[in-house]
């Protein structure tokens, strides 16, 4: 008896296991570097929950909008709240599956163990950002929200023309605080969360005064996804308390 029910369990389970897999799906992601440190730690974490993929591609938030508004399809879309909602208008993303995961601040960092710039007021980091031998950013020009609020922030301080000629910017897609790290840049400019996953980084602080800027992340359901059950249920999970949790451990604010 004792065989026969044993049989029955293990049949039951490989039945299950075998439902599980069968509805498992490849999951099409579009996702903003800004939250690349922690859906890299918890994207692992929900493909072995679930036995779902995660084939997600990265790039700035702007660059991704432009490409689902040329046609590009992604089942889910992690990008900035402002990209979410102008694709919510033009329907792009399915109403009512947008959900804000986390905001972060436009910091300053150095390479640990440098001098600290000092950022202590608007015109202390004016002055800081003339004295450094060179500076880096997100490049405006791909629509990084962080590249285009500085760009902005330059000129506003009136010495865009001045740091034109020691400015370095990322590839496309890539962290500014890289190019600390080679020697490239001795002042970098980007959201907390992308200045703290590059190892030997130190951020110095946000912008100051008047010049402080969120950049706020939200994520939705692609209108016309291939695996719209799949989508939500990856959106739900990053809203859940334990990857909240992690969002914060890795520099966010937050929802």
């Amino acid at each position: 008896m004792g065989k026969i029910v044993g049989r029955t369990a293990a049949v039951a389970a490989f039945l299950f296991v075998q439902a599980t897999f069968a509805s498992a799906a490849e999951l099409k992601v579009f996702s903003t570097i800004g939250v690349k440190s922690v859906v890299e730690e918890l994207g692992p974490k929900f493909e072995q929950a679930t036995g779902h993929k995660l084939n997600i591609t990265w790039s700035t938030a702007a660059l991704l909008t432009k490409r689902v508004q040329a046609g590009e399809m992604a089942d889910a879309l992690i990008l900035v709240r402002g990209n979410i909602e102008t694709l919510l208008k033009e329907h792009k993303i399915v109403p009512g599956t947008d959900a804000t995961l986390g905001k972060s601040s436009v910091a300053v960092a150095v390479k640990k163990g440098a001098p600290k710039p000092d950022i202590s007021s608007p015109d202390a980091l004016k002055k800081s950002l003339l004295a450094a031998k060179a500076i880096t950013y997100s490049n405006p020009a791909a629509g990084g929200a962080s590249g285009v609020y500085f760009a902005k922030q330059l000129d506003k301080m009136g010495i865009a023309e001045q740091m034109k000629g020691k400015t370095k910017f990322p590839p496309a897609g890539g962290f500014a605080a890289t190019l600390l790290i080679n020697g490239e840049a001795d002042i970098a400019v980007q959201t907390t969360p992308e200045l703290a996953s590059v190892s030997g980084v130190e951020v110095v602080g946000p912008l100051p005064g008047d010049m402080a800027f969120t950049a706020v992340f939200a994520a939705g359901v692609g209108a016309g996804a291939t695996q719209p059950d799949a989508a939500k249920a990856f959106l739900k999970f990053l809203t859940t308390p334990a990857a909240q949790a992690a969002f914060k451990a890795k520099g966010f604010d937050p929802a």
